[in-house]
């Protein structure tokens, strides 16, 4: 990343069970778990370090969180929590888009995690062109993936082809 540039990432929830119980209480299955944990090693290995989260407030992409941030080692990070919200779980892209824009200004790096189809359409419309795009962001954001935007700006001016792709990672 270049200086003054922000980090957003953005996220597609593990693997959750099926469909026997109302959606928003779906936990995740136990290959759900091990992606998580497998992605918060990466994100480990990787030196990513966030200072703000927006996470769909569903019960799968909370312990996705859990799982990704006590892997990842970040759940001793002081000065912040991470924001679930009720909003995010019924966002299309431009709504997860307009929510994504009130980050406070002071946060540099930021974990969005939602729900497809709406991660991976915001990720497709966040995207410059600037870089190759993996085949998996277009074609299937698949469960448990993150991908990695550089963006130079205020939170608040936060708009469609306005971020540069600088990392893609998807488990197995």
């Amino acid at each position: 990343m270049r200086d003054g540039e922000r980090l957003l990432a953005v996220m597609r929830h593990a693997k959750a069970e099926g469909f026997d119980r109302p959606d928003n209480e779906r936990e995740l299955a136990s290959r759900g778990v091990d992606d998580a944990r497998a992605t918060g090693r990466w994100c480990a290995s990787e030196g990513l370090v966030p200072d703000g989260a927006l996470i769909s407030a569903a019960e799968r992409t909370r312990e996705t969180w859990r799982e990704l941030s006590g892997a990842a080692q970040w759940s001793s990070a002081p000065g912040w929590e991470p924001h679930f919200s009720q909003a995010l779980y019924t966002a299309g892209p431009e709504t997860a888009l307009d929510l994504i824009r009130e980050t406070p200004e002071q946060t540099q790096a930021l974990w969005v995690i939602g729900h497809n189809p709406t991660m991976s359409f915001l990720a497709a419309i966040l995207d410059d062109g600037s870089q190759d795009t993996p085949k998996q962001l277009t074609t299937g954001f698949p469960t448990c993936a993150v991908a990695l935007f550089a963006f130079a700006g205020s939170w608040a001016d936060l708009a469609q082809g306005s971020c540069r792709l600088v990392g893609f990672h998807a488990p197995g």
